[in-house]
């Protein structure tokens, strides 16, 4: 900041083209991580009875008595999710990454 102040720059534009992105550069891979680790805890969230994917396929599987089905279909939404999520996190990663060199 003290060298971007004394370059000329402004607060706004210190905070904007310096410190931001590399902030952003160290912050992105563990938020990713907790963000994923948190959609994969999210289906013990139905063991308080919160209604989650989880909690209703479980009722599902209570009137239909199709779990395997059911449980599949749980199972490849939550992949899906994950590994979306997971090529996004990395793009942004390999994006910024490429800039830093």
């Amino acid at each position: 900041m003290e060298a971007a102040r004394s370059s000329g720059m402004s607060y706004t534009q210190a905070m904007r083209y310096i410190i931001l992105p590399q902030a952003f550069r160290r912050v992105l891979p563990p938020l990713a991580s907790q963000f994923i680790i948190l959609i994969k805890d999210s289906s013990l969230v139905s063991v308080i009875s919160a209604a989650d994917l989880t909690l209703n396929a479980k009722n599902l599987v209570a009137t239909s008595f199709r779990s395997l089905e059911v449980w599949t279909f749980v199972a490849v939404i939550y992949f899906i999710m994950t590994f979306s999520l997971s090529l996004i996190i990395r793009y942004f990663e390999k994006r910024l990454l490429s800039r830093e060199v």
